[in-house]
C-alpha cells in the first residue's frame, strides 16, 4: 500500500509548502526519489510544469519528470512506464472533472491504483487531492461557466473512503467552499474531509495524521449522524492516528 498526501491548497512556488514537499520526499525513503509531475487539471501547464521543475529538481534534489495528456494521443507504453518509474507521483490543481475524464479515456486511473499497491507516493494539491478520494468538492464547472455555476462532486480513483473538500477556508468566485461543503455533505452523508490552503493529510497504512504550515489552518472530519452534521478539527501530532478515528463517531 501507497502513501496518499492531500494538500488543500498552495502553489509549487510558495515557501509555505516546502515543508509539506520536503516530507513527501522523506516518506519514499530515497535521498534523490523519481518524481513524475501530472499536470492534466491545468490543461498542461508549461508554466506549471516548470514550477514543479524548479522546487523539486533544482531545490529538493529529486530526478524529475512530466506527463502530458492533452492536445496528443499519448503512447500508452510510454505512460505506462513513466507511472511504474516513479517513487513520487504529484497531481497538480485545476479542472478535476475534465482531468479524471481524460485519466479514464486514457487507463491512466488503473496504472495509479498500480503505484498505489506498489508503494508509490500519491500526492497533489486541489484537484491533486480530490483524485484519491471516492468523492471530492469540485468548482470544475466555473472553469465551462463563471457566471452561472456551481460546486459538485467529482468521483476520484477511490483509494480514500468518503468525500474530500480542499480549500476548505478558501472561495472561488467569492462563494464560500466550507459553506457549499456543509451543504453537500447534509444532502449526501458520508464521511467528509475539509483541508484548508497549507494544510495536508497524510494517509497510509499506519493511519493519518495532519501536517500543517501556517497558524489558522486545519483540517476538519465532518460525518452526519441521525440527520445531523458533525465537524471536528482533526488534531496535529506527530503519531499516526487510526484512519477509522478520524470520523470516530460516524456510522458506516
Amino acid at each position: 500500500m501507497g502513501t496518499i498526501v492531500a494538500i488543500g491548497g498552495g502553489s509549487i512556488r510558495d515557501l509555505a509548502t516546502e515543508p509539506i514537499d520536503r516530507e513527501i520526499i522523506a516518506m519514499t525513503g530515497r535521498s534523490n526519489p523519481r518524481a513524475l509531475f501530472v499536470p492534466t487539471a491545468s490543461s498542461d501547464s508549461e508554466s506549471y510544469c516548470e514550477h514543479f521543475h524548479s522546487a523539486y529538481r533544482d531545490t529538493y534534489g529529486c530526478v524529475t519528470d512530466e506527463l502530458l495528456l492533452l492536445d496528443r494521443t499519448p503512447d500508452p507504453a510510454a505512460v505506462r512506464d513513466k507511472i511504474e518509474a516513479a517513487d513520487i507521483v504529484y497531481v497538480g490543481g485545476g479542472n478535476t472533472l475534465k482531468m479524471m475524464r481524460r485519466w479514464r479515456r486514457l487507463g491512466v486511473d488503473d496504472l495509479l491504483r498500480d503505484a498505489f499497491d506498489r508503494g508509490a507516493v500519491l500526492c497533489g494539491v486541489s484537484a491533486g487531492a480530490i483524485c484519491w478520494f471516492e468523492r471530492g468538492h469540485s468548482d470544475s464547472m466555473a472553469y465551462y461557466d463563471r457566471e452561472q455555476w456551481d460546486y459538485i462532486a467529482v468521483t476520484g480513483l477511490g483509494l480514500v473512503r468518503g468525500m474530500v473538500c480542499p480549500h476548505y477556508n478558501g472561495r472561488t468566485y467569492g462563494v464560500p467552499r466550507r459553506r457549499d461543503f456543509r451543504d453537500m455533505m447534509r444532502r449526501k452523508g458520508g464521511r467528509g474531509l475539509g483541508i484548508d490552503n497549507h494544510c495536508a493529510v497524510v494517509i497510509t497504512s499506519a493511519g493519518y495524521r495532519v501536517i500543517k504550515t501556517k497558524a489558522r489552518v486545519d483540517a476538519h472530519a465532518l460525518w452526519t449522524r441521525d440527520g445531523e452534521l458533525i465537524e471536528r478539527r482533526l488534531d496535529v501530532v506527530a503519531e499516526y492516528l487510526p484512519v477509522e478515528s478520524m470520523h470516530e463517531s460516524a456510522r458506516a
